[in-house]
Formats: C-alpha cells, structure tokens, sequence
C-alpha cells in the first residue's frame, strides 16, 4: 500500500508542475495588448483645408518697372502687399515672392504717343517652397503728350512731331491685382479655432460666437450663487409677540 501511494504521488507532481508552465506559455498573448497602448496617444492629424482657385492677391513690383529699360520677354520681381486669409488663417503671408512678365510693350512715339507695357502674372513662391501660379496681367501706359503735340502741330506745323510721349512707369508700391490658378491645400494648427470666412466680416448685430464668449455667462452668474446665503438671516429673524 506505501508503494502504491508514492507511486501516485509521483505521478501527480508533473501535472502540477505542468500548470505552472501553462500559465508562463499564455502570458506573452498579452504582451501585444501592453505594446499596442501607446499608439491611443498619438494625436490626430491638424485638420487641413483648401484655398479655391481664383482668389485675390495684391502685388507690387520690388522696384521700378519702366518701359524705357524693359523689353519682350523680361521679368518683373514682385511681392505681395497684403496677407491672403482663408477661415482666420494666414494661407498667403504678406511679402510672399512672386514673378512677372512683359508680354507686350510699345515704345512712345511722335506726336505725344505714349508708350504702354503689359505685364503677365506668372507665380507665387511660397515660404514652404511651393509655386503657386498665378492668373492675370496689367497694362500700364505711359502719360501723354498729346494735347502738347497737337498744341505744336498748329503753331509749328511739323515740329509737332518731335513732341514725344511718356514711358509706361510702375513704381513699387503700387497695387496690381492678379488671382490664383489653382486651389492651395493648407493645414490648420492643432487646436486653433477655424472661422468660417463668411463670418470674418458679420453683419450689424449679428454677433460670432467664440469660446470665450460661450464661458462668460457662467461666470456672471457665480456672483448671484454665492450671495444667496446672506439673505437667510432675514428671513429667520423673529417677529414682536
């Protein structure tokens, strides 16, 4: 009977070391749950939108752009005047590079003809590095002598032909409208509060509600809880028997 029962006993100690062991094989299958945690934390991407195709941009050249000098074919160097906003976010900063062209030019003539000078918009070089080309063109022509040459013709007869015109001048500073050609994607900063462009300008009394807006009732109205207490004495006091 002893032998039987260390026999028994024998064979009952590798079932229970076989739990132990079961337990060790199942505990890697929670690993990828430990590993894949951090992943909960990334935070979402900043919500991107797009500025359509065709919007302003105001230009002016970097320096003088005058007739005289230039040719066919010529660049103009520009810049932009102002910011180009889309939903209360800078999409376009001011004094963005940008490129011209002279796409056709006279020269001034007799007889006070003036000269004259077109420009073609040709891009935007973004901070980023992007081009954005751009749409459009300006004429500018030069001041004329006209009423002078007439002026000469009648008194000097064909002298009035050595009165010449003025040459097609763009001086910086001065404001040349050209559009975008295509739409632009950009990206909102991460927790910044998208203004929807039709609000940017509201109409009388129409009032754009902000988050700071939202927060002020709550706190007029902490004033009124608090002074609530002070009227319960009153109301205790006893009357004249």
């Amino acid at each position: 009977m002893l032998s039987i029962s260390v026999q028994a006993q024998e064979a009952a100690a590798p079932a229970a070391a076989a739990e132990p062991a079961a337990e060790t094989a199942a505990a890697p299958a929670a690993v990828p749950a430990v590993v894949a945690a951090p992943a909960v934390a990334i935070a979402a991407p900043a919500p991107g939108l797009t500025l359509p195709s065709y919007t302003e941009v105001i230009l002016t050249p970097d320096a003088e752009a005058n007739s005289k000098k230039l040719r066919e074919g010529h660049t103009i160097p520009m810049h932009t005047v102002f910011d180009v906003m889309h939903n209360g976010v800078v999409v376009i900063p001011k004094g963005t590079r940008g490129m011209g062209t002279v796409t056709w030019r006279t020269g001034k003539g007799a007889f006070g003809k003036s000269a004259k000078m077109e420009i073609t918009f040709n891009e935007l070089t973004l901070p980023n590095g992007h081009r954005l080309p751009l749409a459009g063109m300006h004429r500018q022509e030069g001041q004329g002598n006209t009423g002078a040459a007439v002026g000469a013709a009648i008194a000097v007869g064909v002298f009035g032909a050595f009165v010449t015109g003025k040459s097609a001048i763009i001086p910086n500073g001065q404001h040349l409208m050209a559009r975008t050609n295509e739409p632009l994607a950009y990206s909102i900063p991460a927790g910044a509060v998208i203004v929807p462009t039709a609000q940017l300008a509201p109409a009388a009394g129409v009032a754009v509600i902000t988050p700071a807006a939202v927060a002020a009732p709550a706190a007029a109205a902490a004033p009124a809880t608090e002074a609530a207490p002070a009227a319960e004495p009153a109301a205790t006091t006893p009357t004249g028997g």
